[in-house]
């Protein structure tokens, strides 16, 4: 399949980018700095783009069977729109050229569910705290992207991960409609998740939440990360 990764340079884009090379996919990562990106492959054409020029999303996704989002930015208190306009521009060029897949992510925090699991300090203290104070102009943006997603015509599955972690590769990870009871998400796992999705149609026009249960991520670093690296 020939797709385009947008968000192709962040944690989990480049990733999935690995990932869907190994999988035979012929890959376009676009990235506002492709002289960073780390991989090199016959199978893989990185491009100078950024999804809040809708020209160079145009070029992109123009040819294309897929789109893939992985857009991501830190939490910051200041209003954050490259959710929602990246997507409007990436909806917006998929259809001018007839593209129908969009695969994009979101996370868990958008829709907050209540785990008796989940521990008193982390139900009622750590996560309160991160989605209403240092997230909440990213939880809101993303919001807008899912809106619009799900207002559109193509054919689209969102994918909600939870505190975002590293693992070597991926594991026996789990999906299931909407809401999954657990707290983090391997980005291994997420971008397989995300694959998975070009052939399998069961989330068509649907939100899938994946959770990591194999392995789990120190809760401090794991905080520390999320809120000072790029979501994604």
């Amino acid at each position: 399949m020939n797709i385009v990764i947008f968000g192709a340079n962040g944690p989990t884009g480049r990733i999935l980018t690995e990932q869907a090379v190994a999988e035979g996919h012929m890959v376009t990562a676009v990235t506002r700095h492709p002289e960073t990106f780390p991989h090199q492959n016959a199978r893989l054409q990185v491009v100078r783009g950024d999804v809040f020029d809708l020209s160079s999303v145009e070029h992109a996704v123009s040819g294309k069977d897929a789109v893939l989002s992985t857009l991501g930015v830190p939490f910051s208190r200041d209003e954050i729109t490259v959710y929602s306009q990246g997507v409007a521009h990436i909806v917006q060029a998929m259809n001018k050229y007839n593209v129908r897949r969009l695969v994009c992510v979101s996370s868990s925090a958008t829709e907050p569910h209540y785990d008796p699991q989940g521990g008193f300090i982390f139900e009622r203290i750590i996560q309160p705290t991160i989605i209403k104070t240092i997230g909440k102009t990213l939880y809101t943006d993303m919001r807008r992207m899912e809106t619009l997603v799900k207002n559109s015509k193509l054919d689209w599955t969102i994918v909600r991960p939870s505190g975002l972690f590293e693992t070597p590769a991926v594991t026996p990870y789990k999906m299931a409609e909407t809401y999954i009871r657990g707290r983090f998400t391997s980005r291994a796992d997420l971008a397989n998740c995300m694959l998975s999705q070009l052939t399998n149609d069961q989330y068509l026009r649907k939100v899938v939440a994946v959770g990591t249960f194999a392995v789990k991520p120190n809760m401090l670093k794991l905080i520390m990360r999320e809120a000072f690296q790029k979501k994604h």
